[in-house]
């Protein structure tokens, strides 16, 4: 146990400004000491951090990732508790796909859709970006010159849009809509991407 005493007083320094009031006690002299017995310690997770949004990252949304349960307790906590969250069912493909989404203002900002656990999550929110800023609005022309080899046609209830890889990821791409007036299933020109935007940041497991 010594050889952990340096890390965990280390780590009782840097948190004792953070910690609550109500994982905090005063002493006899006025200070102020970290209680890590009380000390709520999901609260340590990025996304919790000065009440930021979540951000995308290859590991997932927020605190949402392929390992977090399909209830709405565990979507909730992941999303720092900042939307309502209902469940909902539909068909798809012949099937049942049950689905979580997270409201706020009365729209809906994430969805998340999976078995038992997530395998993916569709991001609508503009307050949500991915590590390296990219976010609702922002232009095809600020990702990608061309489509070709990254990008194809949007499917399902996402046959408007085209969806692209994002650039160096395994996990996130993007969903580009905009104005086009051109046959039904094709992929609009380069020259008219470069005009979409993100409509729609897309987390696969």
């Amino acid at each position: 146990m010594k050889t952990f005493r340096p890390a965990l007083l280390a780590i009782a320094l840097v948190l004792t400004g953070c910690a609550s009031s109500g994982s905090s006690s005063e002493s006899s002299s006025g200070a102020t000491w970290w209680n890590p017995l009380t000390y709520s310690w999901s609260s340590l997770a990025p996304w919790h951090w000065f009440g930021s949004s979540p951000e995308v990252t290859e590991q997932g949304v927020g605190g949402l990732n392929g390992a977090t349960a399909m209830n709405d307790a565990a979507i909730s906590d992941g999303l720092s508790g900042n939307y309502e969250v209902r469940k909902g069912m539909r068909g798809e493909n012949g099937g049942v796909v049950t689905f979580f989404q997270a409201v706020k203002e009365k729209q809906v900002k994430v969805e998340v859709t999976g078995n038992t656990t997530i395998s993916r999550i569709d991001v609508m929110d503009s307050d949500i970006a991915t590590a390296d800023g990219k976010k609702i609005g922002t232009p095809f022309s600020d990702l990608y010159s061309k489509a070709f080899n990254v990008c194809q046609k949007g499917t399902g209830s996402d046959a408007d849009g085209v969806e692209c890889k994002a650039p160096g990821s395994q996990h996130i791409s993007y969903l580009f809509r905009g104005e086009w007036h051109g046959p039904e299933g094709l992929m609009p020109a380069d020259d008219t991407l470069k005009k979409w935007t993100i409509s729609k940041i897309i987390w696969r497991s």
